[in-house]
């Protein structure tokens, strides 16, 4: 294995920085915290795609509703929170604000695995029409949200900053 040669009153061994396992200074900050905000927000996001999946079940080889409108409002979500707690010009977040619920919260209400899932009963219900059309409308429509929603977050910041102006 070749790699950074050890310079003087280094340890003898190199290490390769491309197995390096070690956590950078920088990043050393307790995780503790932050994995208990995502666990707490994933429980609360996937309990509620759970519920909408109950209250709107698919009918075998049916067009699985629940699953497409919770992944599109869910990257719509994602487009709102992204731009008030990543943009400039306004006050920082709490920490744990996007762990909590940005990965939490609305990555467990949004769900490609059930979407997979989604996708190969009715493959096997034989609906490849209805198959296809769902993974390429849930992708051109949770993309179009998150986009959607982004630029109308921006638009309704700009504003509200200018009315205080």
């Amino acid at each position: 294995m070749t790699g950074p040669q050890p310079g003087p009153g280094a340890p003898a061994e190199a290490i390769d920085p491309d197995v390096d396992l070690h956590v950078p200074e920088q990043r050393a900050e307790r995780l503790g915290p932050v994995l208990a905000a995502i666990a707490a927000g994933g429980a609360l996001g996937s309990s509620a795609r759970y519920g909408a999946a109950l209250m709107w079940p698919a009918a075998p080889g049916g067009f699985p509703w629940a699953t497409f409108w919770t992944n599109v409002i869910g990257c719509a979500l994602i487009g709102v929170l992204m731009v008030l707690i990543s943009e400039g010009g306004r006050s920082a977040p709490h920490p744990l604000v996007r762990p909590f619920a940005g990965v939490g919260v609305l990555g467990g209400f949004t769900t490609f695995s059930t979407y997979a899932v989604d996708f190969s009963r009715l493959l096997e219900a034989g609906e490849a029409g209805s198959a296809l059309a769902y993974a390429g409308l849930t992708v051109a429509a949770a993309l179009g949200a998150v986009w959607a929603a982004a630029a109308a977050t921006r638009l309704g910041v700009r504003l509200a900053l200018r009315g205080r102006a």
